[in-house]
């Protein structure tokens, strides 16, 4: 007996549930449905920086998801909760995150490499300082049929 396809979530589907706001400026040439599937999760944490919300940015990763973050290398979704929500109670309140894809590659039907550029605006800034723009790479994947943040590293531009 065969089973019916489980259809694919679109990009809009997967912001919509989340309740974040679809940006289809940020997706710039990357349009084929499975590539802005993917940049959901880059949508989803600048959505989570946005509201200071650290559940929602954990929520993001896998539960043995990996982010380094400044010097501090955290291997788990409950690390990177603690951490972000100590981060926006301090040095971070206020801050939101932005950035733009450079390159989308899937390294296979489920997993792909994302580059970004962007960076964190402090509280009162009005654009990214030179002194926090960063590239990333991030390592996503589909995990029971939801795409997930499984590393994201970050490295600045400028010395």
């Amino acid at each position: 007996m065969s089973t019916p396809a489980q259809s694919t979530p679109t990009a809009s589907e997967i912001l919509a549930a989340v309740g974040v706001p679809e940006d289809h400026s940020f997706y710039r040439e990357f349009t084929s449905e499975r590539e802005k599937a993917v940049l959901t999760v880059p949508q989803r944490i600048q959505a989570a920086w946005l509201a200071n919300d650290a559940d929602a940015f954990a929520g993001v990763f896998a539960e043995n998801g990996s982010l380094l973050m400044q010097d501090d290398q955290l291997t788990s979704a409950e690390e990177i909760r603690s951490y972000m929500g100590a981060g926006f109670q301090g040095p971070y309140r206020g801050a939101h995150v932005t950035g733009w894809p450079l390159q989308v590659d899937f390294l296979s039907e489920d997993a792909a490499m994302v580059i970004t550029q962007g960076g964190i605006i402090l509280d009162g800034e009005s654009e990214i300082a030179p002194e926090r723009e960063i590239r990333a790479t991030w390592v996503i994947a589909r995990q029971d049929g939801e795409w997930r943040l499984f590393s994201h590293q970050s490295s600045p531009i400028k010395g």
